[in-house]
């Protein structure tokens, strides 16, 4: 496997890529630079929105338009460019960050602190009628998230701990949470996640300059070495979901490589499987 240029960009802090199946796009965030990104594989098209707000995530709505994660909360993007707030609620010194849709149209947002307190941020469930339960608090950074093809796990990244956990789903509570892949001292920081139609789990490391993939046991089975120190999510794509999508960073790094801050792509790297749309 080989990763590619899908789109390139100076992106401070890109983030989340999402497929939306309804339009043909893939959709990312510049998180420091306020923006959101699509991009149209098929014919190259490419489109920026700017957020008022720091932005950790944009995901596509069942109606179209979008849901945002933003500094002060989570709000709703309208097919005509409208904005309103679905959830806010703003913590002084924190802001939204990595966010997923889970299969009942659920909004799953993380949160943190900038100066990524260790327990400043936490992990938000966010109902399509602004019904906000937190699922997880005490968390640094809040990262991946992501469930397995059946939905009865759930794995989630808290950066600083280097810790993948997985989770036993019981309706919409996570139990059980444990330790599904220990990373060491070194290796970087685990951060974006995706579960492809296996059930392995792909994870980019921060500042390790690779993506990751495990098994449902937790075995890893598969390295790709990338030219950027800091990638930050991965999803699937493209036809028949077979393209990986890696999204990277260039913030805090003194000698950015050319493509740090671009969006890359590993062509058919594997099969992932369909994003929900968030039911709001």
């Amino acid at each position: 496997m080989r990763a590619e240029v899908a789109v390139r960009e100076r992106a401070t802090l890109g983030e989340g890529p999402t497929w939306d199946p309804a339009t043909g796009r893939l959709i990312w965030v510049d998180i420091l630079g306020c923006r959101v990104h699509t991009y149209d594989p098929a014919g190259g098209r490419r489109s920026v929105m700017t957020t008022e707000q720091h932005v950790g995530a944009a995901k596509p709505r069942a109606g179209g338009g979008l849901v945002v994660n933003l500094r002060e909360g989570v709000g709703l993007y309208d097919t005509d460019g409208a904005f309103s707030w679905l959830a806010r609620r703003p913590v002084p010194g924190r802001r939204g960050n990595d966010a997923a849709v889970a299969a009942d149209g659920a909004l799953w947002a993380g949160t943190m602190r900038y100066d990524e307190k260790a327990d400043g941020g936490s992990l938000l469930r966010v109902a399509p009628d602004g019904t906000v339960t937190e699922v997880f608090g005490g968390v640094a950074v809040s990262n991946g998230t992501g469930w397995s093809p059946d939905g009865s796990l759930m794995y989630y990244v808290d950066s600083p701990t280097r810790r993948i956990d997985v989770c036993r789903m019981s309706g919409e509570r996570p139990l059980d949470r444990r330790s599904f892949v220990t990373v060491e001292p070194g290796a970087g920081f685990p951060d974006g996640l995706t579960v492809d139609a296996d059930g392995c789990v792909w994870v980019a490391f921060w500042d390790g300059a690779r993506l990751c993939r495990y098994t449902p046991r937790g075995d890893l089975d598969r390295t790709l070495e990338l030219p950027v120190r800091r990638p930050t999510a991965c999803a699937f794509g493209g036809p028949g979901l077979r393209d990986l999508y890696i999204t990277t960073a260039r913030t805090g790094l003194a000698r950015p490589h050319p493509l740090s801050g671009s969006l890359l792509v590993v062509p058919g790297a594997g099969v992932g499987m369909p994003a929900a749309a968030f039911g709001g």
